[in-house]
């Protein structure tokens, strides 16, 4: 692919809906683990503290984050 080439108004239309669809399926994924994490507490099969302190555990192990921090 060309990385020279000019984008038209409808290639900038069309990543921008692709960005949108990213956005949403972000959102369902995040919203679907939220649910499991609080049915999981809610039951007693672990606790917030559990929780918290294995995520700050597996974030630990990135160096670099995938992602731009803003």
């Amino acid at each position: 692919m060309d990385r020279t080439r000019t984008l038209t108004a409808m290639d900038e239309v069309h990543m921008a809906a692709k960005l949108a669809d990213l956005k949403d399926e972000h959102y369902r994924n995040t919203l679907a683990l939220s649910t499991i994490i609080e049915l999981l507490i809610d039951k007693g099969i672990l606790t917030r503290e559990e929780v918290e302190r294995k995520a700050a555990e597996l974030d630990s192990f990135m160096a670099h984050p995938p992602y731009p921090m803003v």
